[in-house]
Parts: C-alpha cells; structure tokens; sequence
C-alpha cells in the first residue's frame, strides 16, 4: 500500500529517479493520469512513470485549459499522484505562473509535494492547449531565464522547456528556441504540435544528444 507503510516508500528522489528512467536507452511511455486513482492504475499496468497534463487537471475542475490553475492546486494532484504510485511524475507547469521568481517557487512548491519533472512552455498568457492556433509566444530571451531560474531552484527535478514555435515560426524558429533553453539549463526539450514524424526525425537530428517529449493526445495534431 504506496505511501501509508514506510517499507513501500521509494529511498531515491523522484527526480533521480525519472532521470534514470530517461538515461535506459529506447522510448519512456508516460501515460496522462489526472489523479491518485488513475496513477495507481498506471503503476498497476505496468508504467515506470505517469504524467499530470494542464488540460486534464483543469477538466476536471470544470475549467479551460487556460493558465487558470494555480501552483497550489497543481501541488494537490502532485500529492496525489505520487503518494498513490509512487512513481515519478511528470506535471505540466503551464507558463511557470508568472516571471522567473514564480518558476523558482512552482519548482520548489512542486518538488516538496513529490513531482519528478516539470515542463514549462513559452507561450504568454492566457496560454492555450498547445494543438489549437494562434498561440502567443514570449521572447525566446524571456523563455531562457524562467529555464535558467528552474534549473537553479531545482534539487532534483528534472526540467524540461516546451516551445510552442514551431506553428508559427517553422521548425527553423523552434529548433533556434531549443538550443537557446538547453544552454539555460532545459534537460529535455518538448517541441509541441509537431504535424508529422519527418518533423520529428528532423527535430531529433538537429537536437542531438537533447532526449525529446513527444505529446500524443488524441485529436491533435500530432499523429
């Protein structure tokens, strides 16, 4: 029973955890499970790691996808998640809640309440579901430093940047993002709404040694 018997309890951070899930070679599976019931689902079917989506946090508060959610809402699914796994999560850290000082308090609020990863996007508010248009995007700059302030909040937390740029800026534009958040300090990269796999193969390859995210939701405009 994860959580309430101390002998089932994981001795590693989640973090370090999630990282050496990503260092095996072949592809991570990370199914999306919005609460503790649908984590310890995924532990139970097998999954090494499960996935908190904006988009479902917030459905399930009766709300849009919008950037509306708060840190401290975020954290009670956090909680949830990782106490009924006890896997390493991955949560979806929308725009990081403001200017860098906010990235450095969701990473702290996040890591105390047992996330293993985040992902933080560079889209202005209000933010949208990264597969509908006419999405606002920060200056690749602004981007950098909310990269730069999670990677020196963090403790264990692996961070991950997602660009948004490639539907209006061409591959050419979000791949140039890319590089700019790995030098900030990003661990991974995820290029949203990618349109094809050649997208992503030439994403991949220009992006060497940078372990990518890709989001396969159901009607996007990822295949």
């Amino acid at each position: 029973m994860t959580y309430l018997r101390a002998d089932d309890l994981p001795h590693r951070p989640a973090g370090e955890r999630f990282r050496a899930l990503l260092d095996r070679p072949g592809i991570l599976r990370i199914p999306g499970a919005h609460n503790g019931l649908a984590a310890r689902q995924a532990m139970r079917a097998g999954f090494e790691a499960c996935y908190l989506s904006g988009a479902a946090m917030t459905a399930s508060m009766g709300l849009p996808d919008l950037g509306i959610i708060t840190v401290d809402e975020v954290c009670f699914f956090v909680r949830q998640a990782a106490r009924a796994s006890g896997l390493p999560v991955l949560v979806d850290g929308d725009t990081g809640y403001g200017e860098a000082l906010n990235v450095m308090h969701m990473v702290r609020s996040f890591e105390d309440a047992g996330a293993a990863a985040v992902h933080i996007e560079d889209q202005l508010l209000p933010k949208k579901c990264g597969h509908l248009n006419d999405k606002k995007l920060a200056t690749p700059h602004d981007m950098a430093a909310k990269v730069a302030a999670a990677a020196h909040a963090r403790r264990h937390l692996y961070v991950i940047a997602r660009t948004d740029a490639a539907a209006s800026e061409g591959i050419d534009g979000a791949v140039a993002r890319a590089k700019l958040y790995v030098e900030a300090g990003a661990d991974a990269i995820f290029p949203e709404a990618l349109h094809s796999a050649e997208m992503f193969r030439e994403f991949a390859r220009r992006m060497p040694g940078v372990p990518l995210l890709a989001n396969m939701t159901e009607f996007g405009h990822t295949p």
